[in-house]
């Protein structure tokens, strides 16, 4: 093989795997939300509605994926706007466990 080649598999080598990478990435921030609500319950930074809503938006987000998933294949507009709420939902965990209500 040439090297133009090479640089064109490997170009289209990532092409093909930076969804799959995005994917990943939602999954493991996923887990690590549910973590820190985890850790939040335990510790007493959390109330039990708190938790409650918290897991709620964690449910949303979930769908939200299945439903990007439903076809088969995640766009890069539905990974973007996973992403955004998963950002937001970042936010919430911080700010009620933060917010000086204990169980």
């Amino acid at each position: 093989m040439n090297i133009i080649s090479v640089a064109v598999a490997g170009v289209l080598g990532l092409a093909l795997a930076a969804p799959a990478m995005a994917d990943t990435r939602i999954d493991q921030r996923q887990a690590n939300q549910e973590q820190r609500i985890e850790q939040g319950i335990r510790s007493g930074q959390l109330t039990a509605g708190e938790a409650a809503r918290l897991e709620r938006g964690q449910a949303r987000i979930e769908r939200m994926e299945r439903r990007a998933l439903a076809d088969g294949r995640m766009d890069p507009r539905e990974r973007r706007r996973i992403m955004q709420a998963q950002e937001v939902q970042s936010r919430h965990i911080y700010r009620e466990k933060h917010d000086n209500q204990t169980r």
